[in-house]
């Protein structure tokens, strides 16, 4: 059986982006351990960080959960703001470059859970 040209569009692309999902929560997970003690300082006057810091200590995913926590408060800061849980001052005082990282992954995880989603739909839909 050969494959069309849609087909293989459809598998490269398949592939590109789950080997891009690896590569994600790799450098999620780098920074995660890596970076979660500066990060966890420059948020000790944040009420919403501080609330679940005790699950730095159960283990990957506790960390990731802080570092996902952390990396959307960069992104939308202003209903936590609103809300009074997380300090004006930590978010102005993040290192800047950092904050750039955080960023750019949490767009970056958009982008690959959005070209996920199209792939099911192109499935749905019966173009491939």
């Amino acid at each position: 059986m050969s494959m069309s040209t849609a087909d293989k569009i459809f598998l490269c692309v398949g592939l590109v982006n789950f080997g891009g999902i690896f590569i994600w929560l790799g450098i999620a997970s780098y920074l995660a351990y890596a970076k979660m003690d500066l990060m966890l300082g420059h948020m000790k006057n944040s009420q919403m960080v501080m609330m679940r810091v005790f699950l730095i200590h159960t283990g990957l995913w506790g960390r990731l959960h802080v570092f996902g926590l952390i990396m959307g408060l960069m992104v939308i800061p202003g209903i936590a703001l609103r809300k009074g849980v997380v300090s004006a001052e930590d978010l102005k005082n993040f290192p800047a470059d950092l904050k750039r990282k955080l960023i750019v992954m949490l767009w970056v995880n958009w982008a690959l859970i959005l070209v996920m989603l199209g792939l099911f739909l192109v499935i749905k839909v019966g173009l491939v």
